[in-house]
């Protein structure tokens, strides 16, 4: 998995940051692509990056606040005007649906690829692909917000073709039997166990990416032993009450939760312009005071998570 990190500012644009946008895409699966969040600028942000907005199949978004939503009109336009015509889905809270057709239809922008707006009603399973299922949980913020959880399912192991080969098995369309069936015939009228020539399954990755929020109950579920969680950090963590009020979290606060959680890789981003490039620094630090394998995303900075080792 790809992370790229198109925006990380919170509010408003600043010269550092852009609002916020992070795309996450898939090499090993045909280089799918997700984006989450859309502010102002994300397709000028994209630019300057390796994205293909032709790679794009779903665009999560996390609530309906103008520094997460103001770009998605300009990339759905821009999709368009690139010839893509794949399907693209939209998920996000109630009043998406309404955001993209009013802006689109007052607009006059005509796109050549179907668009299916999926908006949360309750919590739970909101997309499923043949590689991963994805669950959204209600955050604590002025308006409706959510979090998402990113689940890669287990891949089945691979085929002991040495063993088979041991006992007499040859390539053919056998083997694709033996993949699929717990129990096969051989041409000989043998039955044989597949389980013994089928290696360990590959334990499947997590993701959580957080939308604005306040520490609560449902930021420590979302992220358990997630692999890695994206947590805003609008506020430095002697800022906690300014935080409360204004319903977002701290830098200390994502660690603590990060921590709580048991992930293995905490990275903050949606930081307020009010703090300059030192002050961003010391955020991070009192961050990795409490949860030491924390990142702090700057815009079109890249991560990779690979794949988990076979059990």
């Amino acid at each position: 998995m790809n992370f790229t990190f198109l925006g990380t500012g919170a509010g408003m644009p600043a010269k550092e940051r852009n609002v916020t946008s992070m795309a996450l895409g898939f090499p090993e699966y045909d280089g799918d692509l997700w984006l989450f969040d859309c502010g102002e600028g994300t397709q000028r942000q994209v630019l300057y990056t390796s994205v293909k907005l032709t790679k794009l199949t779903v665009i999560f978004v996390t609530h309906l606040h103008g520094d997460h939503l103001f770009g998605l009109p300009g990339i759905l336009g821009s999709r368009s005007f690139q010839g893509a015509e794949t399907p693209l889905h939209l998920i996000g809270p109630v009043g998406l649906k309404e955001y993209v057709e009013t802006s689109l239809k007052l607009s006059g922008t005509h796109l050549h690829f179907p668009v299916t707006v999926i908006e949360i009603e309750h919590n739970g399973v909101v997309y499923e692909n043949a590689h991963f299922v994805v669950t959204a949980r209600e955050l604590d913020h002025g308006i409706k917000s959510y979090g998402y959880r990113v689940t890669e399912k287990d891949q089945q192991g691979e085929l002991l073709v040495d063993k088979l080969k041991a006992i007499g098995v040859t390539p053919g369309p056998i083997y694709k039997l033996i993949k699929e069936q717990s129990e096969v015939e051989l041409p000989d009228g043998t039955k044989l166990e597949t389980a013994a020539f089928i290696g360990e399954k590959r334990k499947g990755r997590i993701i959580t990416v957080l939308g604005d929020t306040r520490t609560c109950a449902a930021t420590v579920e979302l992220a358990e032993n997630a692999d890695v969680l994206v947590h805003e950090a609008t506020f430095r963590g002697d800022a906690e009450q300014l935080a409360h009020d204004y319903h977002h979290s701290t830098s200390i606060q994502a660690a603590e939760t990060a921590r709580q959680s048991s992930v293995k890789t905490l990275i903050l981003t949606h930081l307020s312009s009010r703090y300059q490039r030192k002050e961003q620094l010391g955020l991070l630090n009192e961050a990795k005071s409490l949860f030491p394998h924390t990142f702090l995303a700057h815009d079109l900075w890249h991560f990779q998570l690979k794949m988990q080792p076979r059990a």
